[in-house]
């Protein structure tokens, strides 16, 4: 299975200048926890999550709409490709301690968002036949990302 066939498509994003008021509003409409942050050529420059948002209007002391995108989103971002095996972008998930990767192009443009909700959703076992992600994919997955042990590493990092 390709990440193609397991990812958010067409997701909403915004750009370093966006306020958090309405990147919060973004979310809020779309019921998603993140937003690509994309220039003007929409490459993918950084990402914003909830927590970022969280975060900077409990340390910042403004409004949302004061604080620019620019000023929380995390530059450091976590990619996979389309045409991906699924199996490769949920090591990249484990191994860096996200539970989402955004979707990219070969010039870094956004594709869409694979989230481990979408890996979930495409698991499963057919009757009789191999399914590509099994339950013991996911699970050891998520046994990786969210293993105490390791993420303590990783915050020390």
């Amino acid at each position: 299975m390709k990440v193609s066939d397991a990812m958010a498509k067409a997701p909403v994003s915004c750009n370093l200048e966006t306020n958090l008021g309405k990147a919060v509003e973004l979310m809020w409409a779309e019921n998603c926890g993140i937003l690509p942050v994309v220039d003007a050529e929409k490459k993918v420059v950084g990402v914003i999550t909830d927590r970022d948002v969280a975060i900077a209007m409990g340390t910042k002391n403004r409004l949302p709409a004061a604080i620019k995108v620019a000023e929380a989103a995390t530059r450091r971002v976590q990619t996979c490709k389309p045409a991906e095996d699924i199996h490769l972008a949920m090591d990249t998930m484990a191994q860096n301690k996200v539970r989402r990767l955004i979707v990219v192009n070969e010039q870094n443009q956004l594709e869409g968002i694979l989230s481990m909700d979408d890996v979930v959703l495409s698991a499963g076992s057919k009757t009789g036949v191999k399914p590509e992600i099994s339950s013991d994919d996911v699970l050891r997955t998520l046994k990786t990302l969210y293993s105490p042990q390791l993420m303590a590493r990783a915050a020390g990092s």
